[in-house]
């Protein structure tokens, strides 16, 4: 039996998923990362992506995070998410309503900031940073949903 690693995926609400793996590979901020058994210590931030578990050389599931944490140990890799989802709970057409309205919402929100000034300013740029991660959210989102469907 080869080495296992011991994964656990935690959103605010509840465990979702506490297994033992071969490996998982994490969207981490700096790029994805897999975790073997006998992984050195890490702690890192998460984009939006798909965390992929390997079992038997390939990948057997795939689940959706937001953001979030991951901290890896040479026995454990534990995912704090955000939020967490099955990819194939995701649904094309409103992710792409979302990202449609956040991409037409951009340009006004920029043109708005650079005429603001004082507190105007700083909650312009403050909605401009959420309607950017909405953004990023959906386009993840509609990643994964390309990748299930090869």
């Amino acid at each position: 039996m080869p080495d296992l690693v011991q994964f656990e995926l935690v959103s605010p609400e509840r465990l979702i998923l506490s297994t033992e793996v071969e490996m998982v590979v994490v969207p981490g901020t700096e790029g994805n990362f897999g975790v073997l058994p006998g992984h050195a210590p890490l702690i890192s931030t998460i984009r939006p992506g798909t965390i992929d578990i390997y079992q038997g050389g390939a990948v057997t599931e795939r689940i959706f995070v937001v953001s979030g944490i991951a901290e890896v140990t040479p026995e454990r890799c534990t995912v704090l998410a955000d939020e967490a989802m099955a990819p194939d709970s995701l649904d094309r057409a409103t992710i792409e309503a979302e990202l449609q309205t956040a991409e037409g919402n951009l340009p006004t929100l920029r043109e708005q900031i650079g005429r603001a000034q004082g507190a105007e300013r700083e909650r312009l740029a403050t909605e401009l940073r959420h309607v950017e991660r909405q953004q990023n959210v959906a386009r993840a989102k509609l990643q994964a949903l390309t990748e299930l469907s090869r």
